[in-house]
């Protein structure tokens, strides 16, 4: 078994990805991928290593993704736009053994301490570069290929930073078997093929870019066109010149994509199926999607701990704000505080158990235990609900819950609220402590187009909606919101 088999069995001329334009077809893809796997090995790389990669959307990631896993390496994708020291942090839990860098992070590698950089060999993506010692990776991609290394399905495949919006990250030890398997249960629903060509603007050192995107698409012969940077009216044009027929996105995406003002309806009309994952997506902005453009959202859950995918809304009915409903091979549980099955119609915690659900954390067994139950059923920290016809719909995270006078407010409830306010382009609630009630609710917004905003005013558009208890007792107004790269608002910042 290796994951890196996934592209192995397409035609020469079809092509796999398109990067700044260059297309490459799956033949050439196998060569390059082949040709890196004899390099990594000359450079000692070899099963059980980690190769980090600090790369964007572009052919290098990919390449250098397969070519790693293929020799049995672990690899950890890491963010390249990140700062210093948390590049630091990271590579000091993973020690990996090379580090293959995109030029424009040339810069950040060299504010890393030297005893840190001075542990790896660095491989630079293309010229251009000013980091001593680095080997430029055009250089490694004429080598005659060397085999790809059978591993243990239990074989680590990926080390994955979790997206940290509860607290400080962790590393996720993703198997081979673990991320194959969720290929097969995420394509199940989509049903990609050879004739699909993927919108690839998910960055694919997170796992969702990494397998939904990658993954699913490599494994079906689907092509992949990457996009370095999410630009709204580029957006627009890609889908229509590169014939895009399946985007996956993130909220902000969706978003920014229902705010424009120019495109026609028929500019996704040729789009079969849009995908909306990492956050949960405003139920406004699905149904301004479908009423402008007719096009329908599909929700869909998952988490890094899961590989992620763990439910979907495609094959259901359209129901806005549902997440659907578990992928093939799941078993989903929506349980109370004390680990029982809720009754229907109640809101639980969403426990889930299958072959995709990861090995644990790197290094650190007391978090692990924290999630991980004996008998294998992952404690997800997300709070859902289930209606009559069977659809989840996502309510708020465990650790977000407000306590207020002994009495529980989720943020969701009071966001949602506030964002059917016309004047309110965005919102995020958190809870701060209170010397009466033990909490209070806390609400940060941003003003939609400029509206001056009044916070009384605000407060009292809750009371109408919501208990008194639920209703902010303070508004702060600010320009934007905290979020990480996957669009998830940070509300460990906020706090």
């Amino acid at each position: 078994m290796n994951l890196s088999h996934i592209i192995e069995n397409h035609p020469d001329d079809a092509v796999a990805l398109i990067s700044r334009g260059r297309p490459t077809t799956y033949g050439a893809l196998r060569e390059q991928v082949g040709s890196l796997r004899t390099e990594l090995t000359k450079l000692g790389v070899g099963k059980g290593d980690v190769v980090a990669l600090l790369c964007g959307n572009s052919r290098y990631f990919v390449v250098s993704y397969l070519a790693a896993i293929g020799v049995g390496a672990i690899v950890s994708p890491l963010n390249p736009t990140s700062p210093a020291p948390e590049i630091e942090g990271e590579l000091n839990v993973v020690q990996p053994t090379v580090v293959v860098i995109e030029p424009a992070a040339a810069a950040m590698w060299e504010a890393i301490p030297s005893a840190t950089r001075s542990a790896v060999r660095v491989v630079i993506a293309t010229e251009g570069h000013a980091i001593v010692n680095a080997i430029t990776l055009d250089s490694l991609l004429h080598s005659q290929a060397s085999p790809i290394v059978d591993v243990e399905a239990t074989h680590p495949c990926v080390y994955m930073f979790t997206s940290g919006t509860a607290g400080a990250p962790k590393a996720a030890i993703l198997t081979h078997n673990n991320l194959l398997t969720n290929i097969r249960q995420a394509n199940v629903a989509e049903h990609l093929t050879s004739d699909d060509v993927v919108f690839g603007v998910l960055p694919l050192f997170h796992i969702f870019g990494l397998n939904v995107v990658i993954g699913t698409a490599l494994a079906s012969g689907a092509s992949v066109v990457l996009i370095q940077r999410f630009d709204p009216i580029a957006t627009i044009e890609t889908i229509e010149e590169r014939g895009i027929t399946v985007i996956p996105g993130a909220p902000s995406m969706w978003m920014a994509l229902a705010q424009l003002d120019h495109p026609t309806r028929n500019s996704f009309a040729g789009v079969r199926l849009a995908l909306s994952g990492a956050a949960k997506l405003p139920e406004q902005v699905s149904q301004s999607l479908s009423a402008r453009f007719g096009l329908q959202v599909f929700e869909g859950y998952g988490l890094t701990e899961a590989s992620p995918v763990v439910t979907t809304a495609i094959g259901t009915e359209w129901v806005p704000g549902s997440i659907g409903r578990p992928v093939p091979g799941i078993e989903l549980r929506i349980v109370d505080e004390n680990g029982g099955d809720v009754l229907l119609g109640d809101s639980g915690e969403i426990w889930i158990r299958g072959e995709n659900i990861f090995a644990g954390y790197l290094n650190d067994p007391e978090a692990t235990s924290r999630v991980l139950t004996r008998d294998g059923w992952l404690k997800t920290g997300d709070i859902a609900v289930v209606d009559d016809s069977g659809h989840l719909f996502m309510v708020d995270r465990v650790k977000d819950l407000i306590i207020v006078s002994g009495f529980n407010v989720f943020p969701a409830e009071v966001e949602n609220i506030l964002a059917t306010h016309p004047d309110i382009a965005e919102v995020a609630v958190v809870g701060t402590a209170h010397p009466h009630t033990g909490e209070t609710v806390r609400a940060y917004v941003v003003a939609r187009n400029g509206v001056h905003l009044d916070e009384d005013a605000i407060i009292d558009f809750c009371r109408t909606k919501l208990a008194r208890y639920k209703c902010p007792s303070k508004v702060l107004l600010v320009d934007s919101l905290p979020r990480n790269i996957s669009g998830k608002v940070q509300r460990f910042a906020l706090k």
